[in-house]
């Protein structure tokens, strides 16, 4: 049993990387921008955010610079998908490609370096319970975050004046624009606002999941996340339940292996690679349940006055 809990531990920390640059890149997709360069804003966020620490030893400092520098590439990318009206896949697949060159040739003098000692963190009496305590109540303070991040994304995107104008660009910037909205401006900060999202990602995994830098560290979570979001139909809760979900997947081999079973090392590298693969498969049997959910100018670019 205690495996098992450690397991569930485990399963809450890597999906929290998933789901914190998956409702990033939800926001984005809610006003209509579809943002592929997530890999390359996170790889980019890893190394601002372990760098700071390095320099600081405060990860707290790491986290907003890695979300500074997700936002900072994200307003790149809005000011060319926006206003300059440049397609969103193919802007977004070079942001992609710009960030895993610009993260490896920024990274190479920290290859080698070291983080503080990081401290330990648990709920107070709740961390102490036997197998509940370690798989639920002694984690970074981020992977609580994530979930209250998704109950305030719900409450923004549902029952605020603000998210209701945000999914109406999304549905149809031109009505949007007709009412008086500001369509162009209120995706910029969605787009802003995803990108600083997957920064925090990106910095959590380079200070606190996994507290190195490797180049290409990010290994695929940016496409993972951009994946969830399909495959949650664009609904925050499922996002972060699909983020467990394929975290868990990913932990599954580790825990396999360490219970005695013997599973080859190339099959778990390309376990969590094939999980979303399947899933978007099996529901993309059914186009038209998708289309029903997904947001109907999304990746489409907007014209004032057409």
């Amino acid at each position: 049993m205690e495996s098992y809990a450690l397991l569930l531990g485990s399963t809450l920390s890597a999906g929290t990387v998933l789901a914190i640059a998956a409702l990033g890149l939800l926001i984005n997709e809610k006003a209509g921008i579809v943002n592929l360069g997530a890999e390359g804003m996170m790889l980019c966020a890893a190394i601002a955010g372990f760098a700071t620490v390095v320099n600081t030893h405060n990860t707290w400092l790491g986290f907003a610079a890695g979300m500074a520098a997700g936002a900072l590439l994200a307003a790149f990318f809005g000011v060319l998908v926006i206003w300059l009206n440049t397609n969103q896949y193919a802007t977004g697949l070079a942001l992609s490609l710009f960030g895993v060159g610009f993260s490896a040739f920024a990274g190479i003098r920290f290859v080698q370096a070291k983080l503080p000692e990081s401290t330990s963190y648990a709920l107070p009496v709740l961390g102490d319970i036997p197998l509940a305590g370690p798989a639920l109540f002694r984690h970074h303070p981020m992977v609580y975050f994530a979930v209250l991040l998704t109950i305030g994304l719900i409450w923004f995107l549902y029952k605020t004046r603000a998210g209701l104008v945000l999914r109406s660009v999304g549905e149809s910037p031109e009505s949007s624009h007709a009412l008086g909205f500001p369509v162009r401006r209120i995706r910029f900060m969605a787009v802003i606002a995803g990108g600083a999202l997957c920064g925090l990602a990106g910095a959590y995994l380079s200070t606190v999941y996994t507290p190195l830098w490797v180049e290409g560290m990010v290994a695929g979570r940016g496409w993972i996340a951009l994946a969830l979001t399909t495959f949650a139909t664009w609904r925050p809760v499922r996002v972060l339940l699909g983020a467990y979900l394929f975290g868990g997947v990913s932990m599954l081999g580790f825990h396999l292996q360490s219970t005695g079973v013997n599973v080859p090392s190339q099959f778990l590298s390309m376990l969590q690679y094939i999980a979303p693969i399947v899933v978007l498969a099996l529901i993309s049997r059914n186009p038209a349940f998708i289309r029903v959910n997904m947001p109907a100018s999304i990746g489409k670019p907007f014209y004032p006055g057409s």
